[in-house]
């Protein structure tokens, strides 16, 4: 059996000395100019605009890779260029693990089990056909919706913890609507809640780190839920979006961190990715500098 994925990420965390995740949704309106510059002058929209996004995915974990432990494609961002998308994902899954960083493939995927078993197929293990087993993408860790109930999730956990991997489930997510269902009271507390419980009954410790191989997405927007998070779930990796672009701030997220550094994922894209337009000067410099100061912010709040 696969070392325990929750291990595996706290050693990351301590090799690289580094929470933070470099979230990759490439706009194709808005891709660094060396990444289109490099594509060739024929064939489709589609094919074109898949390489400029595999190019731009490629520049940006060697500019802001080395202050990062994990890459966080964003699937909808690939999928809607087509066949040329997934391939592009696939390219930029292969130049993150050449530069050592982990995956975390963010699709928040939920539905009835035997679709749920498909996408567990797609992310984590191979799909069995009459021409052979067709690989899938191989994540180390994705993101899920837990809406539908935990026989909807039990297939994305089993197939993640035979492959060494883990899931991620929305709990308080960072975006305003959240509040319009997340924050629903239901028996006295809010659905929130709820979810969390159900992250916490379905995670398992690594025998190292003590991290569950099942987290919670929690919003860095609202960070005065994350001390309550936390006790309800006092083992799993927290991921933390909603720092820089949309307004959330390292320095409120320490409650994600008391199991230790690997306790809290801090992810940020679009502060990242478009560092320049701010700061001027080469994308790459201002992508590199953007992220080893959120790495900094992030490294010194835990003792």
């Amino acid at each position: 059996m696969s070392e325990h994925v929750a291990d595996r990420l706290a050693d990351a965390v301590a090799r690289r000395e580094s929470q933070l995740v470099l979230g990759l949704d490439p706009d194709p309106a808005r891709l660094w100019s060396q990444a289109v510059a490099g594509v060739p002058d024929h064939g489709t929209a589609a094919h074109r605009a898949g390489a400029a996004v595999a190019g731009h995915c490629a520049a940006l974990i060697d500019a802001a890779g080395p202050a990062c432990v994990a890459v966080k494609p964003q699937l909808a961002c690939f999928e809607r260029l087509g066949a040329p998308g997934w391939a592009a994902l696939e390219a930029t899954v292969a130049h993150a693990r050449g530069a050592g960083l982990l995956v975390l493939a963010d699709g928040k995927r939920g539905d009835v089990p035997v679709t749920a078993a498909a996408y567990a197929q797609a992310l984590f293990t191979a799909t069995p056909t009459p021409f052979g087993d067709v690989p899938g993408l191989g994540a180390d860790l994705a993101t899920a919706n837990p809406l539908l109930g935990e026989d909807a999730l039990a297939p994305l956990v089993d197939a993640a913890r035979a492959a060494g991997a883990g899931l991620v489930a929305l709990v308080r997510t960072s975006n305003p609507g959240a509040a319009d269902v997340q924050d629903l009271v239901v028996d006295g507390a809010p659905l929130w809640e709820r979810l969390a419980a159900l992250v916490a009954g379905l995670g398992r410790p690594g025998p190292r780190s003590g991290l569950a191989d099942v987290g919670a997405v929690l919003g860095a927007t609202r960070p005065e839920h994350l001390a309550r998070a936390r006790e309800l779930m006092p083992s799993a990796p927290f991921l933390l979006p909603g720092v820089g672009a949309q307004g959330g701030g390292v320095e409120d997220l320490l409650p994600a961190f008391a199991p230790g550094r690997a306790g809290g994922l801090v992810t940020a894209s679009r502060s990242i990715a478009l560092a320049h337009e701010t700061a001027g000067g080469p994308p790459a410099r201002a992508a590199r500098a953007e992220a080893e100061r959120l790495r900094a912010s992030a490294w010194a709040l835990v003792a």
